[in-house]
């Protein structure tokens, strides 16, 4: 009987954990890979209040970016390869998106205080689709704007002088309202990127 009892709560642990990694692993496709799809999903709080300058030399902050939704990454004039790559892959979403691409905020913040300003970040900026904008701040502004979007970089020194920075890869996007939505992975198929882009569209076109 002692031994029935034990087989049978053995059973029912199976049962639970199994339970568990069900529940576990449909949660992390709802939040990594259907992060648009279902609204019940409680989504970070990634997005906030910031305060920059963009390339053209004018002040804005997060306000001045609602009422369209919002594909921003972050990253500095002097990275090598993880930006500019982003930053082409940006343009080629725009291009694959038509008229809708007017319809998103493309934006880089930089990362890079010391060296990103306005001018540069202007000269920068010329290499990629015109649509998208460049923002820099000082180092507290910069400070801030990545705590909004859990953010992390640190700047790290190079052999023989200078520095390069370590930061996130992933593209934010937001709502209209400027609601986090979900995340562009670096190494994103474009056709699941356009979906995800074309379903903020569509979303903030029902709301607008």
């Amino acid at each position: 009987m002692q031994k029935l009892t034990l087989i049978r709560r053995a059973a029912w642990a199976a049962v639970a954990v199994l339970g568990f990694l069900i529940v576990g692993t449909a949660t992390g496709w709802l939040v990594t890979d259907g992060p648009l799809r279902r609204r019940e999903v409680q989504l970070p709080a990634i997005g906030g209040p910031f305060a920059l300058t963009d390339h053209r030399g004018r002040a804005v902050t997060e306000r001045d970016f609602l009422g369209k939704p919002t594909a921003v990454f972050f990253g500095f004039t002097s990275c090598p390869d993880v930006c500019p790559t982003t930053l082409a892959r940006m343009g080629e979403h725009i291009d694959a998106l038509g008229p809708d691409a007017d319809r998103i905020n493309w934006l880089l913040i930089s990362v890079d205080h010391e060296r990103d300003t306005p001018r540069s970040m202007a000269e920068y900026m010329t290499l990629f689709d015109q649509r998208i904008v460049g923002l820099s701040g000082t180092e507290r502004q910069v400070t801030r704007a990545a705590q909004s979007f859990q953010v992390q970089y640190r700047r790290v020194p190079l052999q023989g002088g200078g520095y390069t920075m370590d930061h996130s890869a992933s593209v934010f996007l937001l709502d209209a309202m400027g609601r986090f939505a979900g995340t562009l992975d670096y190494e994103e198929r474009q056709e699941v990127a356009l979906e995800k882009l074309r379903l903020l569209v569509s979303r903030a076109g029902r709301s607008g």
